[in-house]
C-alpha cells in the first residue's frame, strides 16, 4: 500500500490511514493506533468500518467527509463515525492522529457522525490504548481502562464544527463550487440565476436540505474552513485574505460569533489543554 509524498512521488512507506489497518487484532471492545501524517499529504479515500471509529487530532486537523455533511476536526476534538458510514478523509500535512475504533454496542455513542469535544482526561486514555500490546488485551487492568475509557467518550460534549451537505444537483453544485472558491461573494440571487432556477426555490431548497439560510451555510463553510487552515499552520491573515474578508478584523468577528473566542486564543487553549502533545 502506497502514498503520495508531498514532492508527488510515490513512498515506499506504509500508507498510514485506517484502511490499512488489520481491525481484526482486536480482542476487545476497543482498540487505539497513533498515526502521523507529518511526511504526508493525505487524502484517505471513501471507505467504512464495522466498528465505530473516533478519529482524534493531537495536532494539525482532518477534514471528514460522511453521509450529508462535512465535519472538521481540529487540535483535541474528534469526529465520531458509527459503524458502516461511508466517509474520505484529507488530512493536513502536519497532522498527529489517534485512531480509536469501538466495537458495536460497547458504548452508548450517537447514530449519527458527530464532533465531539475531547476533555485531557480522555485524550491521555486513548493514548495509553494506543500503546497496549495484543498481549495485554485480556489484561484486567486493561478491562476497567476500556470502560473507564468508553464511560467518558459516551459523556463528551458536541462541538458545531460540521457543515452540512446535500446531493440535490443545485444545492451540490453551488456546495463544490463555494468549497472550491471560499472567497466566491456571489449573492443567493447570483447562484440561483447561475444554477437556473428562482431565488424563492433555491432559499426554499437550501433551508430544507441543510436545515440553514444559505448566508448562514456560507459563514459555517468560512468556519470549518478557518479551522482547518489554521490547524495547518497558515496565519489569520492569510486566512482572512483567501476566505475574501475585507480585514483580518471582519474575520475574527466573524469566528468569535461561532466560537466565543478569537482565532488565536482557540488554538492556545487548546494547546495548553494539550500540554504541548
Amino acid at each position: 500500500c502506497h502514498m503520495i509524498s508531498k514532492s508527488g512521488q510515490l513512498s515506499d512507506k506504509p500508507r498510514p490511514c485506517s484502511t490499512a489497518i488489520d481491525l481484526s487484532l482486536s480482542h476487545g471492545p476497543a482498540m487505539a493506533i497513533r498515526v502521523d501524517f507529518a511526511d504526508y499529504e493525505a487524502e484517505v479515500p471513501q471507505h467504512q468500518h464495522r466498528q465505530g471509529q473516533l478519529i482524534l487530532a493531537h495536532h494539525g486537523a482532518v477534514t471528514c467527509r460522511a453521509g450529508n455533511g462535512v465535519w472538521i476536526v481540529p487540535p483535541n476534538c474528534g469526529v465520531w463515525i458509527p459503524g458502516g458510514v461511508r466517509h474520505s478523509n484529507q488530512v493536513t500535512s502536519n497532522a498527529r492522529l489517534t485512531y480509536l475504533f469501538v466495537e458495536p454496542g460497547a458504548a452508548m455513542l450517537p447514530a449519527e457522525c458527530c464532533t465531539l469535544s475531547v476533555s485531557p482526561m480522555l485524550r491521555e486514555m486513548i493514548l495509553r490504548v494506543a500503546e497496549l500490546s495484543e498481549s495485554d488485551a485480556r489484561d484486567a487492568h486493561v478491562d476497567r481502562l476500556m470502560g473507564v475509557m468508553l464511560d467518558e467518550l459516551a459523556l463528551m460534549p458536541r462541538e458545531r464544527l460540521e457543515l452540512p451537505v446535500s446531493d440535490s444537483p443545485k444545492t451540490a453544485l453551488i456546495a463544490a463550487a463555494v468549497l472550491a472558491a471560499p472567497r466566491d461573494r456571489r449573492t443567493l440571487g447570483q447562484w440561483a440565476e447561475h444554477v437556473a432556477v428562482g431565488e424563492r426555490s433555491l432559499k426554499r431548497l437550501m433551508l430544507q436540505q441543510t436545515g440553514l439560510s444559505f448566508g448562514r451555510w456560507r459563514r459555517q463553510l468560512h468556519l470549518v474552513i478557518a479551522l482547518r487552515e489554521l490547524a495547518g499552520g497558515a496565519t489569520v491573515q492569510q486566512v482572512a485574505g483567501d476566505l475574501g474578508y475585507e480585514s483580518t478584523t471582519a474575520f475574527i468577528v466573524m469566528f468569535r460569533k461561532a466560537l466565543g473566542t478569537t482565532p488565536s486564543r482557540y488554538f492556545a487553549d487548546r494547546l495548553l489543554s494539550a500540554g504541548g502533545t
